[in-house]
């Protein structure tokens, strides 16, 4: 059993994911390194390039150990809700508790309506979207039985220029951020009912990070990136907020949310290249999305309790 925070980070064998992993541990985190990139065999050298297939679940948390931090390696294939349940039950039954997840995983395919096979969208879909769903549903009665927990999604404000060039990947982003805005609400109601303190956000990058999903778009180019660290570091204080209703249902920049809610005014320091000067790649407005209600929501439709009315008859 833990002691300390445990947090699970979903898709974190290499490039940010690797990242937030290190960070965490480095500030008195347990963390489940999970991932479905492992391995039996040692690298050809220690670390691995943290991009490359080389880096694993497994290389991960030897790199954490060394540092002396607390993490384990548990593989987990986010396509198969068996892996996933798995994952989380394992965690529970090992380190006691779950304190938060960071869900990183993602298939990445950027072309046109009409040059992104079906597969290519099926991918995206499973392990961005229907990946997210399972892992969500996994969670939340563990969440719900101890009235607290924080899940920290890794996709995109909703606006209009993000799907320019990559529809199908942004169909399966946006609906992970629509997951978290719902989810958001579902924990209001919770928080109304049964007193419940948790949070749920999104968060993504502001400007152009070094990792496989670069590589992927930018193969070896290097300025106008910043490090890792910076998106890792951003995490980490949403995980510290000692108030989670001031970040939950939010669609975070990394950028934003350190300079808006921790006071971070120099960024230069996360230049992958010293000295350059990063370009933000993320509009320096975003569109707010919120509406004003009513007091009260009027009649819920509720399907569940629709089905069970039904079945009385």
């Amino acid at each position: 059993m833990s002691s300390s925070p445990v947090v699970i980070v979903i898709g974190a064998s290499r490039g940010i994911g690797r990242q937030i992993a290190l960070t965490l541990a480095n500030n008195s985190i347990t963390v489940v390194v999970a991932a479905k990139s492992s391995s039996s065999v040692p690298p050809k050298q220690f670390p691995p390039d943290p991009n490359s297939t080389e880096s694993t679940i497994h290389t991960v948390v030897q790199e954490i150990k060394q540092t002396g931090g607390k993490a384990y390696a548990k593989q987990v294939d986010v396509r198969s809700a068996s892996s996933v349940n798995e994952l989380v039950q394992w965690t529970i039954d090992t380190l006691g508790h779950i304190d938060a997840v960071v869900y990183n995983p993602g298939a990445i395919f950027w072309a046109s309506v009409l040059d992104t096979p079906l597969k290519r969208y099926q991918l995206m879909h499973e392990v961005n979207t229907l990946g997210l769903y399972v892992t969500v549903q996994s969670l939340l009665p563990h969440f719900y039985s101890r009235g607290t927990g924080r899940l920290v999604i890794v996709s995109p404000p909703i606006y209009s220029r993000f799907p320019r060039g990559k529809t199908a990947y942004a169909m399966t982003k946006f609906a992970m951020t629509t997951l978290m805005m719902g989810l958001h609400h579902d924990f209001k109601r919770r928080q109304q009912s049964h007193g419940f303190n948790g949070c749920v956000c999104s968060i993504w990058p502001a400007a152009g990070i070094i990792s496989a999903a670069t590589e992927f778009v930018r193969p070896g180019q290097y300025t106008n990136l910043r490090k890792p660290e910076i998106f890792a570091d951003a995490i980490l204080e949403i995980l510290k907020e000692e108030d989670p209703w001031r970040v939950s249902g939010k669609a975070w920049l990394d950028e934003d949310y350190l300079r808006e809610l921790r006071g971070v005014t120099d960024f230069d320091g996360y230049a992958v290249v010293p000295g350059d000067k990063v370009r933000r790649i993320m509009p320096n407005k975003l569109p707010v999305l919120e509406v004003e209600e009513e007091d009260d929501e009027g009649d819920k439709l509720d399907s569940t309790q629709m089905r069970k009315e039904k079945a009385k008859l």
